[in-house]
């Protein structure tokens, strides 16, 4: 766990940088953009976790007119 802790702080770091430099980008190419403001942040640590994770991105599109998490369209 020390290991996977000293990790994730790096990845963080990594994190923030690159979406600082994507917003900075969309704002100097005059893009409209914004980050989801609520997200999970997860490790994957398997093949098994990989596998639903793209599942579920490839799939998410489809359905994001009836997710509950699509504040646009809940009531």
């Amino acid at each position: 766990m020390i290991k996977i802790a000293k990790n994730q702080s790096l990845l963080c770091v990594t994190i923030r940088g690159f979406k600082s430099a994507v917003t900075k980008f969309a704002n100097k190419n005059k893009i409209e953009f914004e980050w989801q403001t609520r997200f999970h942040d997860h490790i994957i640590r398997n093949q098994n976790e990989m596998n639903r994770i793209a599942d579920y991105i490839l799939n998410n599109p489809s359905t994001w007119d009836s997710d509950c998490f699509n504040e646009k369209y809940t009531l």
